[in-house]
């Protein structure tokens, strides 16, 4: 592939995520919501950590089903704790469970993925970077989604974090105008 965003690679792993997944608008609700949990384990590490461990997360968090983690406890939070495959945060772990219980909230109201995407007006933001000096950290809407996810009682979806979710399902297309995956999503 020509001139990828510069932040992909040098491992595979990374550069397959970057051809294949980020920036793909995503409108599974369950998917959206694994995708900001692992966002939110990112926070204070690299990405690359994150994805070197997500099959392990998904063996670990019940394949992200929330209806699943929504019931879990403190002996769930211990076993995860004593779990050498995932991030061990405890903060990060119970914020997952609180998370899920108010992913099924918005979910039967509304759907976690119109909470979302209404956002954005249904359709990605599709941006015209020239250089990844130019890609923001955040921005007022990546502000505004994490606090309309906190008020909805959501945990570690600060706006730095929730910009990167955008990003990473499509919300944004933040791809650099030289790469070829800019103009593919």
């Amino acid at each position: 592939m020509g001139d990828r965003c510069g932040w992909a690679g040098p491992e595979q792993i990374y550069l397959d995520y970057h051809d294949t997944e980020w920036g793909v608008p995503e409108y599974d609700s369950r998917a959206l919501w694994e995708k900001l949990i692992l966002d939110g384990f990112q926070a204070g590490l690299s990405w690359i950590t994150i994805l070197k461990k997500r099959d392990n997360f998904r063996r670990a968090f019940a394949d992200f089903d929330p209806d699943v983690i929504a019931g879990w406890g403190e002996a769930e939070v211990a076993h995860l704790l004593q779990d050498a495959g995932i991030i061990r945060h405890r903060g990060k772990i119970e914020a997952t469970i609180g998370n899920a219980k108010a992913w099924q909230i918005i979910e039967a109201r509304e759907g976690f993925d119109r909470f979302l995407w209404d956002r954005v007006g249904g359709a990605p933001i599709v941006n015209r970077w020239n250089s990844l000096a130019e890609v923001p950290a955040s921005t007022a809407l990546s502000e505004k989604i994490s606090k309309d996810l906190k008020k909805e009682g959501f945990r570690f979806c600060g706006p730095t974090i929730v910009y990167a979710f955008m990003q990473a399902v499509g919300m944004v297309n933040d791809h650099l105008v030289t790469c070829p995956r800019h103009d593919q999503v």
